[in-house]
């Protein structure tokens, strides 16, 4: 297992990383676009659609990003459309786990597939976005939720239970803690302040999501900062809950060692259009 999932991280780095620095935009573009329909074939076998239905979504929610990208959403998208993504996420999230993984199920399940696919093109075209902004930018976006992802664990394993003797979310995803929750949002703050640092450092030519919303005084930052280490949690919630309501481990066999796509970008598929949606709007 350990070997598979160093080949697979070795494999994804070698295509990302030089897409990612490269001149052109588009073989990024390329690249997260195939994932993306990836994620959407996996959401829905998810949602039980059907073999069919579940290639045709993959499909859809390709043409949806093709099409922002023909309309040039992918540069100047509706700033409305990043309203959108937030309202949808904070509701449909904090409903979602209040009904728990029953409540899933109650839904009308092309109702529940269609609205997946619909945050997935959006969440691609945040990323899109984020890029087209600056590697800087995007990085400091993706390192936020890793970061909170990685002091979660830490602080869960080391002080879970110690201080809370309720679980977050013990129906959905038994192992985490509110210590884990608190100890990825330090690491959360603690990357903002080094960040900015770099930026001022004169590193970087172009601004990262931290120093952006850093401009805007400390009323703005720390909001801004909590809000973005609970939705990178709900993100990740929001997936576990679909996975125990379909029965299945993983999303997928896609990534060997790694489970499926969703897997690895659960948390990232909130926090990158409300990262935009702060940008725009603050």
């Amino acid at each position: 297992m350990l070997k598979q999932r160093v080949i697979t991280a070795v494999v994804l780095l070698a295509l990302l990383l030089p897409a990612l620095f490269a001149v052109s935009p588009w073989p990024f573009m390329g690249l997260t676009v195939v994932l993306i329909g990836a994620g959407a074939w996996e959401w829905g076998r998810l949602n039980g659609v059907g073999s069919l239905r579940a290639w045709l979504g993959a499909l859809l929610c390709v043409l949806s990003c093709v099409m922002a990208l023909q309309v040039g959403w992918v540069r100047n998208t509706p700033p409305h459309l990043w309203l959108l993504a937030g309202a949808m996420w904070v509701l449909l999230g904090a409903w979602m786990i209040q009904r728990g993984v029953s409540g899933w199920a109650l839904w009308p399940r092309t109702l529940r597939w269609l609205t997946g696919l619909v945050l997935l093109a959006l969440a691609w075209l945040a990323l899109a976005q984020a890029h087209q902004k600056s590697v800087n930018f995007l990085l400091s976006v993706l390192v936020l939720v890793w970061a909170a992802d990685v002091f979660a664990y830490f602080f869960g394993r080391a002080l879970g239970g110690r201080f809370f003797s309720i679980k977050l979310a013990p129906s959905i995803s038994p192992g985490k803690s509110w210590e884990g929750v608190l100890g990825g949002i330090v690491g959360v703050f603690l990357v903002a302040f080094a960040w900015v640092a770099f930026d001022q450092s004169g590193a970087s030519a172009m601004p990262s999501f931290f120093t952006l919303i850093m401009e805007k005084g400390w009323w703005v930052v720390v909001p801004a900062l909590l809000f973005m280490s609970a939705m990178s949690v709900m993100g990740d919630l929001v997936e576990s809950l679909v996975k125990r309501s379909a029965g299945m481990k993983d999303s997928s066999g896609l990534l060997p060692g790694h489970g499926g796509v969703l897997d690895r970008v659960d948390a990232l598929l909130p926090t990158l259009p409300l990262a935009m949606m702060l940008v725009v709007w603050i």
